[in-house]
């Protein structure tokens, strides 16, 4: 999965069934699933997963299932996605003990929350980090220099010279939910 990223660096982050049917028909490899729920997240990994795509359920953001350990095991055992995506470090440390791929997402927005993610990332250990607003290269790069995982970027990305610098800054993808930028 970390090649194909490497390859294809650009993750569609899909927030509505319409831009799943568009990520699947772009040139990403990685789909993320924002804002899935309990009726339509299992139909929506199988479209992705037959189209040859990795998939991943933002397990924050989907709807009607417990934010406990238990819906972590529903998605790993029943849904079968390729990982998962999450704030919560004990989402991340569940659903790695359950054989997922995990991504734990970061928001930057100080000093103190930039060390703070240094330190959670260090002791959760997720197998990818998020940094959110992709828009600041030297913190992404610094986040890179600190970190021994994969760091990928997302938030308020509007063009190709964004993605370009954030793959400059160390980052090896950037998740973005502008539809045009996923046929990079």
């Amino acid at each position: 999965m970390l090649n194909s990223i490497e390859q294809n660096p650009v993750i569609a982050a899909a927030r509505t069934e319409d831009d799943v049917d568009a990520a699947i028909e772009a040139g990403v490899s990685v789909i993320f699933l924002l804002h899935c729920d309990i009726f339509n997240v299992q139909d929506l990994v199988d479209r992705v997963r037959e189209s040859g795509k990795f998939v991943f359920i933002h397990m924050d953001l989907l709807e009607g299932l417990g934010k406990d350990q238990k819906a972590v095991e529903y998605i790993a055992r029943v849904v079968k996605p390729d990982g998962i995506i999450s704030t919560k470090t004990p989402h991340i440390k569940h659903a790695k003990d359950v054989g997922l791929f995990t991504i734990q997402r970061f928001f930057l927005l100080d000093s103190q929350s930039f060390d703070q993610t240094i330190k959670t990332a260090k002791a959760s250990m997720p197998d990818m980090a998020e940094i959110m607003p992709a828009l600041m290269p030297a913190v992404i790069k610094k986040v890179c220099g600190l970190l021994e995982l994969p760091v990928i970027a997302g938030g308020l990305i509007e063009s190709k010279e964004e993605i370009v610098e954030i793959l400059k800054a160390g980052a090896i993808g950037a998740s973005t939910g502008r539809k045009e930028l996923w046929q990079l």
